[in-house]
């Protein structure tokens, strides 16, 4: 038992962001990997097993599930003695269109791209409306860049088919900033640790649904901020693929546990 509880101990401290804290995000990172299909419910006591390991406080799991109710996310009911958690229509919808984002093992690069240029004024808010897609990446307040072909839906938009025949600092930069390849390096080092460590032969349901929602929250800030693009794009050192493969191979080693077995203590 020793050794076990070490090692769940060690994992969960080597897999807390260290950047980013926010019970309310930790949640809809919990929901989005254990509980998201329609008619999921995981019960209060259950959400605060598996989020107390990570040093949050039950007051804190309160106030972060208020927000989430408030901003339509979350939704609760009550089943005999115990209240029920799970996710609304809106917050499933979210989450579903971030998932293959996430999940996606080997994710297909584009070859083909476009570039959009914007005037101020209903062109800028044309742009700015795509730039909310996860299509577009800004590549200044005005211009950004697309894969595929021009659209036909932008007239008022200049749009360039482009090939990618130069690349200078400040672009790499501004695609894949400092800050996104230090979490990334980051998190590549503490996966690889703890996939060459030797790990226990059995971990509870609830310690492995501790360790996938802070292994998957953390993954989750690192490939929802940075694009798929070629090589050509990314600055040296990036450790964008090496990082997906250790946070698979310890993803597969923390099987998706039940709802009923994290629900049954209640």
């Amino acid at each position: 038992m020793t050794n076990k509880i070490s090692w769940f101990e060690t994992a969960a401290l080597r897999l807390a962001d260290p950047q980013n804290q926010r019970v309310w995000s930790i949640i809809v990172s919990l929901f989005g990997d254990l509980a998201r299909r329609p008619g999921d419910r995981l019960s209060g006591g259950a959400l605060t097993r598996i989020i107390m390991p990570m040093g949050i406080k039950p007051e804190a799991i309160r106030v972060a599930l208020h927000r989430l109710r408030k901003d339509g996310w979350i939704d609760s009911n009550r089943e005999g003695r115990t209240s029920v958690h799970f996710l609304t229509d809106y917050g499933r919808t979210q989450s579903d269109r971030v998932t293959p984002r996430i999940y996606t093992r080997a994710p297909e690069v584009p070859q083909e791209w476009h570039i959009l240029i914007a005037e101020d004024g209903s062109g800028a808010q044309t742009l700015n409306e795509m730039l909310l897609t996860d299509t577009y990446i800004g590549l200044g307040r005005l211009v950004a860049l697309g894969s595929g072909p021009v659209p036909g839906d932008c007239e008022d938009l200049a749009g360039f088919d482009v090939t990618a025949r130069a690349i200078p600092d400040w672009m790499q930069t501004r695609l894949y900033p400092a800050e996104l390849g230090a979490a990334c390096a980051s998190l590549h080092q503490d996966c690889a640790v703890l996939n060459a460590s030797v790990r226990p032969p059995r971990l509870s349901p609830l310690q492995i649904a501790t360790l996938r929602t802070l292994l998957v929250h953390r993954w989750r800030r690192v490939a929802l901020r940075h694009p798929d693009l070629p090589t050509v794009f990314q600055p040296p050192g990036w450790m964008g693929p090496a990082c997906r493969d250790e946070v698979f191979t310890l993803l597969d080693t923390l099987p998706l546990p039940r709802l009923a077995d994290l629900n049954q203590a209640d």
